[in-house]
């Protein structure tokens, strides 16, 4: 995996580029998953067989992820970042303060799940590539 490249992906997604650009850049990188532990603000990124590559989130005075995992204000806070009205930054916030502990994204399968403490969890699919 070329960490370079994902420490850029980070640097993309907290200067707002669309989601589906950097999991493309992910791709480039030769990372297959990742999972962000909004807990610890780590995010470990795994390649092939056992490699992986660990990095901070860098999120600055980060609320406390609420006891209770709230499905439709998670499911909420995505919608609004798809349609581009709120930063990275702004969408990692409300969904900690719905309750979500961590999520991973799966970029083979196109989907992201996002965890609550107690195993509660949304999954969501994202688009391929465009052709």
């Amino acid at each position: 995996m070329d960490t370079t490249m994902i420490d850029e992906c980070d640097s993309m997604s907290f200067a707002d580029v669309p989601f589906p650009q950097v999991v493309a850049h992910h791709v480039a990188a030769g990372v297959h998953s990742y999972r962000a532990d909004l807990i610890r603000r780590q995010k470990v990124c795994y390649g092939d067989a056992a490699d992986f590559y660990e990095a901070e989130i860098p999120l600055q005075d980060a609320p406390e992820i609420a006891t209770a995992f709230r499905d439709k204000e998670v499911s909420r806070a995505i919608q609004v970042i798809q349609r581009g009205e709120i930063s990275y930054d702004t969408f990692l916030r409300q969904i900690m303060q719905a309750g979500c502990a961590s999520y991973c994204v799966f970029i083979k399968s196109r989907k992201v799940v996002y965890f609550g403490r107690d195993g509660d969890c949304h999954i969501e699919s994202f688009p391929g590539p465009r052709a």
